[in-house]
């Protein structure tokens, strides 16, 4: 049987390994072979360096977190506050995401509260909706191809959408048996602890992480800690009892995506 491919999109470096990444791991134990893309390069996460040397460190960051996983890293495609729905960039995301092709796309919500984050999620969405479309062209070009993909979103970053009102997810999955690994993941980026302080008031995001999955796990009312997620609808993608979250991960996960 042919591995499962999971793709993790999101805007920054550290936006997986906030929100994401736990269930990743998971995947990756039920035996899929795991991705991690960053669209934006955190060239804006200093207040102390250039824009091309804090680029160069949160790559470096970004591979180190990826490679504790085994997961294939692949590069950045813009710079922060850069990132649009617009079809120059729509292109170059679906170059991507045809050259993966995966069975699992796992991105960020759409209802998030920052643009980047907004964007990346849009991008992704149309990304995977146009992977069989011949005259949807791609840059570079690659071939469309045929094949269902389910797309789940994660919560929001602070839980809340930009509106400040709380998000409550379809489903939940147990991230308890890896949060060590998930620790590890976000400390390979070392260059965002004083940056985050700064700019997001965010004493410890180590710390901050921890908590959050500690609340999402007591809103599930089963597990210690949890990632929540949404299950993206099925028209143009696959078909409508595809979950393969649930198939995958089964008793981890609890609560059932939207149908």
């Amino acid at each position: 049987m042919t591995k499962p491919i999971v793709l993790a999109v999101a805007a920054h470096p550290d936006d997986i390994e906030l929100m994401m990444s736990g269930t990743l791991m998971l995947l990756g134990a039920a035996g899929a072979e795991l991705h991690v893309w960053t669209l934006a390069n955190g060239c804006c996460g200093t207040n102390r360096l250039s824009r091309e040397a804090i680029s160069r460190i949160r790559l470096q960051e970004a591979r180190e977190a990826a490679a504790l996983i085994g997961a294939v890293h692949h590069e950045p495609l813009f710079d922060d506050l850069a990132i649009f729905y617009d079809q120059p960039s729509l292109a170059r995301v679906s170059a991507g995401l045809r050259a993966i092709r995966p069975d699992i796309v796992l991105t960020q919500s759409p209802n998030e509260y920052m643009e980047d984050h907004g964007n990346t999620c849009r991008l992704t969405v149309s990304a995977a909706f146009t992977r069989g479309m011949t005259n949807h062209l791609t840059v570079p070009p690659v071939p469309p191809y045929q094949a269902p993909v389910t797309v789940y979103h994660a919560l929001p970053y602070g839980l809340t959408d930009p509106l400040r009102r709380p998000v409550i997810p379809d489903c939940y999955v147990d991230v308890t048996s890896v949060m060590e690994t998930k620790w590890a993941m976000l400390a390979c980026h070392r260059s965002q602890k004083e940056w985050l302080d700064i700019s997001q008031g965010m004493d410890s995001y180590l710390s901050e992480m921890k908590e959050t999955c500690r609340r999402v796990g007591g809103r599930s009312k089963h597990f210690e800690f949890a990632e929540g997620w949404f299950r993206h609808s099925h028209l143009g993608f696959c078909g409508p009892e595809d979950d393969p979250l649930k198939t995958l991960l089964k008793e981890k996960v609890y609560g059932a995506p939207n149908q």
